[in-house]
């Protein structure tokens, strides 16, 4: 550390500092206001949900706060440590969303990486109270200390780091484009039945409407030559973990494309245990889950062994239907939710209902003049993925150790 930093704690830094609303304001589906709390906050953005509630005018200027373009949003109750930037949005806060206006001598991008840390997640832990919903106060926000450098190596820090987050968050768009291309193809010619060549195209007469002539429903056991779900292997059992083979649970579908796992496994606990390997290119669906979890599908780029809360879908080897099984699953992800075990309380999906699925299949040319266009599409973005997933591995690499000065930053030139 070549320049001498500081010791600060927050309340030294802010202007203000404070949480919102502790109750509920009176709600108006047509107001213009929306009732934030801690869960709307996500790397650095305020996110409205379809379900998070708004308010009127009057409201808004009962329990309006301080914010301006210094803020900084954090979530102190339940979930701890989201964070975002205030950028002018219309909301009002409730009781879960902590904000703090900086002094105009910090830059408010070095203390949102500070808030980034592991030391920082250490001590939301550790000032938390509650038993079941954890809370940390205003007080404990107010005297957490950092160290911190003069503006100047705090801004650099900061451009660092943050070049590494704009290059993730292109990627994250150019994924977003790719995918909106390769279901808007798939909608084209499978939903609204515009493929190539469709004007020379006969249709016939079925029970669920017209068709092309040359398809036919089927069931999605028809063409798959495996559907199966797989298991858990004990987790008080240590020599069972952190092999070298990986393995899956329901909430990494929310990924969409599974370049990698957040857990792994050995061989013993394979043999241990129910888990079953999901093969590269098979579609994978959480069969149950929290929330919004059930129902999401994902392409498996890798082999993975899977969860019990995982059903894994394999192609037919004559012809690969792996990439439309993919995005036709993707497509019904509101019909699937409402698709349900009547024995399950909690609700869930089984081999037995997905084995039954009906799938509108188009003919061989089709089929195949689509699965050109969707590899080309799914390679771009399996690079994209696997891109993000280094830049962001150095990127929190570096941050810990630029946060606390390891790194000396002061006599390099940042662009």
């Amino acid at each position: 550390m070549a320049t001498k930093w500081t010791k600060y704690k927050l309340s030294e830094i802010t202007s203000k500092l404070g949480d919102g609303l502790h109750g509920t304001p009176k709600y108006d589906d047509s107001g213009e206001y929306y009732f934030v709390n801690g869960n709307n906050l996500d790397n650095g953005k305020i996110v409205i949900k379809s379900d998070t509630k708004k308010v009127n005018y009057t409201e808004f200027e009962k329990y309006k706060k301080e914010l301006n373009d210094r803020t900084i949003l954090l979530s102190i109750n339940g979930t701890l440590g989201n964070i975002a930037y205030y950028n002018n949005e219309k909301i009002i806060l409730g009781k879960s969303a902590c904000y703090f206006n900086l002094n105009n001598d910090f830059s408010k991008d070095f203390v949102r990486y500070v808030m980034s840390t592991n030391n920082f997640k250490i001590f939301l832990e550790n000032f938390a109270t509650g038993a079941t919903i954890k809370n940390v106060s205003l007080e404990a926000m107010r005297n957490f200390e950092f160290e911190a450098p003069k503006k100047e190596i705090q801004d650099k820090i900061a451009k660092i780091l943050s070049n590494y987050d704009d290059l993730i968050e292109n990627n994250n768009k150019r994924i977003k484009i790719l995918e909106e291309m390769a279901q808007k193809i798939y909608k084209e010619w499978f939903v609204d039945f515009r493929f190539p060549n469709y004007e020379t195209a006969t249709f016939k007469q079925t029970d669920s409407g017209k068709i092309p002539s040359d398809w036919k429903n089927c069931k999605l056991k028809n063409i798959c030559s495996a559907i199966f779900s797989g298991g858990t292997p004990s987790t008080t059992i240590d020599e069972y973990w952190n092999g070298n083979l990986h393995w899956l649970s329901s909430g990494e579908t929310s990924n969409k494309y599974i370049i990698d796992t957040q857990k792994t496994i050995t061989e013993l606990a394979v043999n241990k245990s129910s888990t079953r390997l999901a093969k590269k290119d098979d579609i994978v669906i959480a069969s149950a889950g929290q929330g919004k979890t059930r129902g999401q599908v994902a392409y498996c780029f890798i082999d993975t062994f899977i969860n019990q809360s995982v059903i894994s879908m394999r192609s037919v080897e004559k012809i690969d239907y792996s990439k439309f099984v993919f995005f036709n699953l993707l497509s019904r992800y509101d019909e699937l939710r409402l698709l349900s075990d009547s024995s399950s309380s909690r609700g869930s999906l089984t081999v037995k209902i997905m084995e039954d699925i009906n799938i509108l299949l188009p003919n061989d040319d089709i089929l195949l003049k689509f699965n050109k266009i969707a590899k080309t599409i799914l390679e771009l973005i399996q690079k994209l993925r696997i891109k993000q997933q280094y830049l962001k591995q150095t990127r929190d690499l570096l941050l810990p150790r630029l946060i606390s000065g390891e790194i000396d930053v002061e006599n390099l030139e940042i662009v």
